[in-house]
């Protein structure tokens, strides 16, 4: 029994925790920046002031992950997020590719309180901020409602990945809100008046069938009139969730302190649209359906943006510029809202792309004049522009991983945000996080501690691209069609397609490629075939007579004819695609990108590929053979397919795909990373979306390491992650080390020959 006398006044029970770095905001901005920390060795303490993690893709919001890959609905081929996102999306896939969000939600408390080095706390709200001088905050106190107790935090650097920045503002951090003109950045798109200068909030709702039918009486605050929504037609009874995306308000508020304002707004429009779909008639499927989730606190898109040392800017972006400091990438759209948002009589989002994936720097990712803060999320230093692609959370968490390791480097070496700009703690962030799987555009792995960079490398095959054999669908050329196919400098090689045509017509190919060899729009023609068909079934020559004067992809294309039949391949490879000219109106992609005026964006053509099942490549003979599949793909520094596979393929027929490292003398090895191919072209869509399979069908899933008198000191046999670190209790003393792939089974219709992408070892 607890009894206390009465008092004048009681305090709050207070916990004082201390770390190396605190991350404020569990969205999967934080949860990255922490895990990454905590992997690199000092002690994070993660505040998350609601009861799950993930933020907007969490199963309070539901808003699916998405980056650079959008939808696959652009040109960035092999572009989805790598490091922890990559292994969290894929865990994803493995266990939940239904979809559901409340599984995506166990997955992200897994993995973060899996982690010795973090100390989470969960409706835990940053309330205030303590400095020790002007520049640097020394402390933060937060409070939980659950247990009516009070933090006190304390560590020498602070991330705010709070998605409103609460720690920066309080903090007196350097911010914006609202858009840019034009004249600043000289930023052609930058949005006028009448378009607004802020994204609103979303809130989604979920329905389900019962089987029966099901009355909904709206509750008194509901929108009673659905005309009010110019764009009410566009409601139905199958689209549920973040595919309602565009259910938006709010841009003309303060989307800061007027949250509550909006999302009461957005309760009378959903419970409203509800109504109008199950009372109006218009609908008679929804009879027997009944809402099972409505959104309790919204989707934010844009509120405060920090200023760092430098600012993200519209032309870094269609222009793809270069960084020295470059520690991430983004590749989706310039994708701005109208302020009004749902009660706009605009569209709901005017998207436009880049021709490929930019990089972003890391003077981006801490405050200019809050010394120990860094900055993570939508809320890094961008223009309001840049911000509309750089906001998504995929990018978001893959610039937070780039936090995450930089306040390791800070730690270890006693050093603040602004001091990892000097050239050579740069090299070594870079290298730090190529390590972890992250991924940056023109930056590559060069690791002197790797022995695998001195070892003997030596295969039991290697894959020659001579044949994308004709044993898939013959399926028609509807619309143009296109094979990237990786080539060396030198001549373009002869090849056959086969075809199929219902009458005399003319098929035309053109070979292209892009006008910058890291990219994958094909804006640059080489040659055109015009060639003549019989009715019938048939091959056809390629004779190209191009050469490449540097290594990249090119794309033989074959322009749309509704009387051929294309002939594809079951054959699925490693760093091989088809792509077609098609359209994707979620992102934008009518076939073509033509703005109509000038706003600092470029015209070209879309060229994406198919989901599977479907995408098989499109059949071909091809002389000589393609031969860029080779061992030493797996020590290039490169993890994933850019401008050539950059991997190690095994020969279709080898039934025993084996890699051997060896070494003069014995070497001592402690740990061995492996990267996989987990099919970077796919985003993975955290929700709504379903997956048709639950491993990439690229990744080796079982595999064996051995040591030089080939016992066997490591199996896996199910693997589904891109990265994989083997830690032994005892270094292995062996001058070889010997990686079996287990080739997986042909299948009648769908097979890919085993492939690594990488392989490091090390003594410690």
């Amino acid at each position: 029994m607890i009894r206390e006398q009465a008092t004048d006044k009681r305090t709050l029970k207070t916990i004082h925790h201390s770390a190396d770095l605190i991350v404020t905001g569990g969205g999967l901005s934080g949860v990255c920046c922490a895990i990454t920390a905590a992997r690199a060795g000092i002690r994070v303490i993660l505040v998350q002031d609601r009861p799950v993690l993930g933020g907007n893709s969490s199963s309070e919001v539901r808003l699916w992950v998405l980056g650079a890959t959008s939808h696959m609905g652009n040109n960035n081929r092999w572009a989805r997020e790598g490091g922890v996102i990559d292994e969290l999306l894929l865990e994803n896939l493995y266990r939940n590719p239904e979809g559901n969000p409340l599984i995506l939600d166990t997955i992200l408390l897994e993995k973060v309180v899996l982690e010795p080095n973090i100390t989470l706390l969960l409706n835990t709200a940053v309330y205030e901020v303590e400095k020790s001088a002007l520049d640097t905050i020394s402390g933060l106190k937060a409070f939980c409602s659950q247990n009516s107790t009070v933090y006190a935090l304390v560590a020498p650097l602070f991330c705010d990945a709070s998605g409103d920045g609460i720690v920066g503002f309080q903090a007196g951090a350097a911010f914006r809100m609202g858009a840019e003109n034009q004249q600043e950045f000289g930023e052609k798109f930058a949005p006028t008046a009448e378009y607004g200068e802020l994204l609103g909030h979303s809130l989604y709702f979920y329905t389900k069938d019962t089987g029966r039918p099901v009355r909904f009486v709206p509750p008194a605050y509901a929108l009673d009139d659905i005309t009010k929504i110019p764009r009410y037609r566009r409601f139905n009874a199958q689209e549920y969730g973040c595919q309602l995306w565009w259910i938006e308000y709010g841009g003309r508020l303060d989307t800061v302190h007027d949250t509550e304002t909006i999302k009461w707004e957005l309760w009378k429009v959903v419970y409203g649209v509800w109504n109008y779909i199950k009372n109006s008639g218009q609908f008679p499927e929804a009879e027997t359906m009944t809402l099972e989730w409505v959104g309790q606190i919204p989707g934010k898109r844009e509120s405060r943006r920090f200023e760092g040392d430098y600012m993200l800017r519209q032309q870094d972006i269609v222009e793809q510029r270069m960084h020295p400091d470059a520690v991430a990438f983004g590749g989706w759209s310039i994708d701005l809202h109208p302020a009004d948002g749902i009660f706009s009589e605009k569209p709901g989002c005017n998207q436009w792309h880049s021709k490929g994936i930019y990089q972003i720097p890391y003077r981006c990712l801490y405050s200019r004049n809050i010394s120990n803060l860094f900055l993570a999320g939508r809320i890094i230093s961008a223009s309001h522009v840049a911000f509309g692609s750089s906001r998504v959370m995929a990018t978001g968490a893959h610039v937070a991983q780039a936090v995450g390791m930089a306040a390791a480097l800070c730690t270890h070496n006693d050093l603040l945000p602004h001091d990892l700009t000097e050239p050579e703690h740069l090299i070594t962030l870079q290298k730090e996080l190529l390590k972890t799987g992250q991924h940056i555009p023109g930056v590559t792995l060069q690791d002197t501690n790797d022995l695998a960079q001195t070892a003997n490398l030596s295969i039991s095959s290697e894959f020659i691209l001579n044949e994308l054999p004709p044993n898939g669908p013959l399926l028609p050329l509807l619309q143009s069609a296109a094979q990237m196919l990786p080539l060396p400098v030198g001549t373009v090689p002869q090849m056959t397609a086969f075809v199929t045509a219902e009458r005399e017509t003319t098929l035309t190919v053109e070979l292209r490629r892009s006008s910058k060899s890291y990219n994958h729009t094909p804006d640059v023609t080489l040659e055109t075939l015009t060639l003549a068909l019989q009715k019938g079934k048939q091959e056809v020559e390629l004779v190209f007579n191009s050469q490449m004067d540097e290594p990249g992809y090119v794309f033989v294309t074959f322009l749309k004819n509704e009387h051929i039949q294309l002939q594809y391949s079951a054959l699925r490879v490693t760093g091989v695609l088809s792509v077609f000219n098609k359209i994707n109106p979620a992102v934008s992609n009518y076939g073509k990108q033509e703005p109509t005026e000038d706003i600092g964006v470029d015209t070209f053509e879309f060229w994406c590929p198919e989901r599977r099942p479907a995408g098989q490549n499109i059949a071909l003979r091809i002389t000589p053979g393609i031969q860029l599949f080779g061992s030493e793909n797996v020590r290039n520094g490169v993890q994933r397919p850019t401008n050539q596979p950059n991997a190690w393929v095994a020969n279709i027929e080898d039934q025993n795909p084996t890699l051997t490292l060896s070494w003069p003398t014995q070497q001592q090895i402690s740990r061995v990373e492996l990267r996989f191919d987990t099919d970077f072209d796919h985003p993975l869509e955290s929700v709504i979306m379903i997956h048709p399979e639950t491993v990439a069908p690229f990744c080796v899933q079982e595999y064996e390491l051995c040591n030089d008198r080939q016992e066997r000191i490591f199996r896996q046999s199910h693997n589904h992650q891109t990265s994989n670190t083997i830690r032994f209790d005892k270094p292995v003393e062996t001058n070889s080390l010997t990686i079996h792939l287990k080739k997986k089974n042909a299948g009648e219709t769908d097979f890919a020959p085993a492939a690594l992408m990488e392989i490091r070892c090390y003594e410690r």
